[in-house]
C-alpha cells in the first residue's frame, strides 16, 4: 500500500535510521546500545542534535532522557509526549524503538516545516533504558519523570559489576537531582507511540500499519536456587542438591504452563541464566535465572503463576534446594485511549490506510505512561514478526506510512 503523496520527508527518516544504526553496530543489520552505555551516549546526542537542527529546544534530563520541546500556542496547557526509546538488547536491531523516537521527530520537524503551530506544547522523548536487559529492569526513564521509581533501583548493577547509580553519573546525570526532572500530575496531557510490531500478525494479515488497543501486562520474576557443590566425578546422583537441574525443571514447567491454551495470547519465558561456579566438573551450587510471563488476562495470568510459584516449590524440595523469588516487575494489562484510537481510526480513511487493530504483547514506554495519561499507540508491520534479533526488518515504506499516521493523529489531537 503507498499513498499518493507523504507529508513526511520520508528520505530524511531513512537517513536517521541507517545512521543511528551505525551507532553500536554490531553487524550489518545488528546494533547494542545499552543503557547508559558510550554508545547509548553518543546515540542520544545524535539525536539531540537532529531535534535541535529542526527547532526544538532539547535537553538531557536527570534520568538519561532526551526529551525535545515544541512551543504549542498556550504553552502551560498540557503536553502531548510523543515517542519511544533508542537503547537496543545486546544483540538487537535497527528498528525496535527508534522509528518512535525519529518518526516523532519527523513528525514534528514536518510540522514547524509547513508552519503548524499546535494547541498544546509538545514533546519528543527518547526514553532512557525501556529494556531493561543491562540493569535487569525496564522502562526506567519514564518512570522516572513519573515519580514511579522503586527502593534499590540504583544499587542495580549490570554484569560488570557497574551500579546504575554509577552509569547514570558517567552519562553525565545527577541521580541527586531527580526531583527537577519529574513532571507534575497533569502535566502531560497524552501519549504516543510509533513502534514496529514485534510479532507476526500485521505480515500474515497483508497490512503496513495498525492500531493498538491495549499491552499485555508483564510479570518479571527473578529466582534463585541454591544447593551444594561437589566434584562431578564422585558425588552419586541421588545424593546431588544440583541447582541447575532445579532450574532446568522450572523452565520446562514455564514453557508447558504457558503452552497449555493454544489459543490464549499467554507467553512466559526464561531468558536469562547465570550458573555459580560455573566449572565443567563441579556440580552447580547456585542458579539465577529470570521469568518473563505476559498475559492479556490478568486473572489467567495471575492463576499461571500461582501454578508456577507451587511447581518451584516442589522443585525445590524435590532436589534439597533453597530458592527465593523476588518480583522485577508486575503490570496489568493497559487499554489504549478510545478517543485516540478513533482519531487514528478517522485520519487512515482520510490518507487512505486499512490499519487492522491488534493488542501489544510486548511491554512499552506507553504502559507507564498509562497509568498518568490517554496514550495510544501504530504499529509499522516487522518481517516474520522478529525483533531483539539483528535480523529484524521493516521496509520505509511501511514506516513511512506508521510515521505518516501518525502525523494526522498528532496534527489533529485537541488538548
Amino acid at each position: 500500500m503507498t499513498l499518493r503523496t507523504l507529508s513526511i520527508n520520508k528520505e530524511r527518516l531513512e537517513k536517521r535510521i541507517h545512521e543511528l544504526a551505525e551507532i553500536g553496530k554490531i553487524s550489518d543489520t545488528g546494533v547494542c546500545r545499552l543503557a547508559l552505555s558510550t554508545e547509548d551516549k553518543q546515540a542520544v546526542e545524535t539525536v539531540k542534535r537532529w531535534m535541535e537542527d529542526a527547532g526544538l529546544k532539547a535537553r538531557i534530563d536527570h534520568f538519561g532522557n532526551l526529551i525535545g520541546r515544541l512551543e504549542g500556542k498556550n504553552s502551560n496547557a498540557p503536553i502531548l509526549m510523543v515517542g519511544s526509546h533508542i537503547d537496543s538488547q545486546p544483540y538487537g536491531g535497527r528498528f525496535d524503538g527508534v522509528i518512535g523516537v525519529l518518526g516523532a521527530l519527523e513528525v514534528v520537524q514536518t510540522m514547524i516545516e509547513k508552519n503548524i503551530v499546535p494547541d498544546t506544547p509538545i514533546e519528543v522523548v527518547a526514553f532512557c533504558d525501556e529494556e531493561g536487559c543491562r540493569f535487569n529492569k525496564g522502562l526506567f526513564g519514564v518512570r522516572g519523570i513519573l515519580g514511579k521509581l522503586e527502593e534499590g533501583e540504583l544499587a542495580r548493577k549490570d554484569k560488570n559489576g557497574v551500579s546504575r547509580r554509577e552509569a547514570l553519573i558517567e552519562f553525565g546525570c545527577d541521580p541527586t537531582k531527580f526531583k527537577d526532572s519529574q513532571y507534575k500530575e497533569g502535566v502531560i496531557g497524552a501519549f504516543l507511540e510509533l513502534h514496529i510490531e514485534q510479532g507476526p500478525i500485521l505480515e500474515a494479515k497483508g497490512v503496513p500499519v495498525g492500531i493498538v488497543t491495549g499491552i499485555s501486562g508483564p510479570l518479571w520474576l527473578s529466582v534463585e536456587f541454591e544447593g551444594f557443590a561437589g566434584h562431578a566425578g564422585s558425588v552419586p546422583m541421588s545424593m546431588r542438591q544440583d541447582a541447575l537441574v532445579g532450574a532446568a525443571k522450572v523452565i520446562v514447567a514455564l514453557n508447558e504452563l504457558a503452552s497449555q491454551d493454544p489459543n490464549a495470547p499467554t507467553v512466559g519465558t526464561v531468558g536469562s541464566l547465570q550458573v555459580f561456579p560455573d566449572s565443567r566438573n563441579i556440580i552447580p551450587e547456585k542458579v539465577t535465572f529470570t521469568v518473563d510471563l505476559r498475559d492479556i488476562d490478568i486473572n489467567r495470568r495471575h492463576v499461571l503463576e500461582a501454578n508456577l510459584r507451587n511447581q518451584i516449590k516442589e522443585i525445590a524440595d524435590t532436589h534439597g534446594l533453597r530458592y527465593t523469588i523476588s518480583e522485577d516487575t508486575n503490570s496489568e494489562p493497559r487499554y489504549c485511549s478510545e478517543r485516540l484510537m478513533n482519531i487514528m481510526r478517522q485520519q487512515s480513511e482520510v490518507i487512505g490506510l486499512n490499519p487492522i487493530e491488534l493488542m501489544s504483547g510486548p511491554f512499552h514506554d506507553s504502559l507507564s505512561m498509562s497509568y498518568v495519561c490517554e496514550y495510544g499507540m501504530i504499529f509499522v508491520r516487522c518481517k516474520d514478526g522478529i525483533s531483539h534479533n539483528p535480523k529484524e526488518f521493516s521496509t520505509i515504506e511501511d514506516i513511512s506510512l506508521g510515521t505518516e499516521l501518525l502525523y494526522h493523529t498528532v496534527i489533529n489531537y485537541k488538548g
